[in-house]
């Protein structure tokens, strides 16, 4: 039964980041909002990211390369985890989140890492 629940999970999160690396592409204006003013090239690190997004979401719905896209999940949130804290220490930046959303997205972060190694091992 968990190894059902398991693949359900995966074909859903490997659609996750599909669609948020597309929304990279359909609305650069807000990720590149979210990019801490400290790195560099903004527009560019957006679209890198989101091209990431798309080939690892689409490589772990691939059972051969599940465990390496896991990996490469894993390090891509953990990597992008500088825009989560930036908007949670500058709400004043975002007016559109309440505060409570903001300190969720941390939670949240924190879940997809767990979500994505559970994908690194091999069945």
């Amino acid at each position: 039964m968990l190894a059902k629940v398991k693949l359900v999970l995966k074909f859903v999160y490997g659609l996750f980041f599909i669609m948020a690396g597309i929304s990279h592409f359909t609305n650069t204006a807000f990720f590149v909002k979210i990019v801490p003013p400290y790195l560099p090239w903004h527009v560019a690190l957006v679209y890198v990211s989101g091209v990431i997004e798309i080939a690892l979401g689409a490589l772990l719905i691939t059972k051969r390369y599940q465990a390496i896209a896991g990996w490469g999940l894993v390090i891509l949130l953990v990597a992008v985890s500088p825009a989560n804290i930036h908007m949670a220490m500058n709400p004043q930046l975002y007016p559109q989140f309440s505060l409570f959303f903001l300190y969720l997205r941390l939670v949240i972060q924190v879940v997809l890492v767990l979500w994505a190694y559970w994908y690194t091992r091999k069945d």
